[in-house]
This record gives structure tokens, C-alpha cells and sequence, in this order.
């Protein structure tokens, strides 16, 4: 593949203990669907993962000038709408990536990033 995006999933906070059987079967049918369409155009999927609710990650500013490092745990309460999930992909050119990355199944919305190729700098 010529390209490199991460596809981040973008929805409103969510509760892993408060999804039903059918729903978590719903879904990981529609992620399976999808995954056949990267397949199916001739892209990969080079890495993905559904992400934990906010209220188990922790926000860490790096320390500065002597000053330590600041954990705050969550939830976060700045925004709605959270990171759920991502997918790395490889296609052959951006038009590819957005096609395939409207694809994503998601309650909420997408957002498509080039990876940087930080071996050619």
C-alpha cells in the first residue's frame, strides 16, 4: 500500500456493561462488514481497537520546566462526544481512504488523519 490514515471513531460516551448480547453481535457484524470492504477494495486494515469508556483513562500532562507531570483521571466532562475506537489503514491514495473511512460504522462520526512517514525526515 501507498499510504498509511488512521480512522478515528468519534461518538458520545459509552457504557461496555450496559451494551446487550444482540447489540454487541450487531456491531461486530457491521465492524466485520467493513473490514470485508477494506478487503474487498484492495486496502488493509493495519491495526484497530475499540477503546474503554473515559472513565478508566487518565489525561497526563508531560511536566515542564521542573515541574512534574499532571494525571487527572476520568471522565473527562470538556466534550460529548469521545474517541471510541480507531482503525489503521493502508490504501493506495486519500480518495481511497476517505471512501473506505465513510465506511466505519459509528452512532456518531469519523475522522481521517495521513500518517506522517517519519522515516523519510
Amino acid at each position: 500500500m501507498a499510504e498509511e490514515y488512521i480512522v478515528l471513531i468519534r461518538e458520545p460516551e459509552w457504557d461496555p456493561s450496559t451494551v446487550s448480547e444482540d447489540d454487541w453481535k450487531a456491531e461486530t457484524a457491521a465492524h466485520a462488514a467493513f473490514a470485508q470492504a477494506v478487503a474487498d477494495a484492495g486496502a488493509q486494515i493495519l491495526g484497530g481497537d475499540a477503546l474503554m469508556p473515559t472513565s478508566t483513562a487518565v489525561k497526563i500532562t508531560p511536566g515542564r520546566d521542573g515541574a512534574p507531570a499532571v494525571f487527572t483521571d476520568g471522565p473527562f466532562t470538556e466534550t460529548k462526544e469521545y474517541v471510541t475506537g480507531y482503525y489503521k489503514i493502508g490504501v493506495r491514495d486519500a480518495a481511497q481512504a476517505r471512501e473506505l473511512a465513510a465506511l466505519v460504522p459509528t452512532g456518531g462520526w469519523v475522522e481521517l488523519f495521513p500518517v506522517m512517514d517519519t522515516n523519510s525526515m
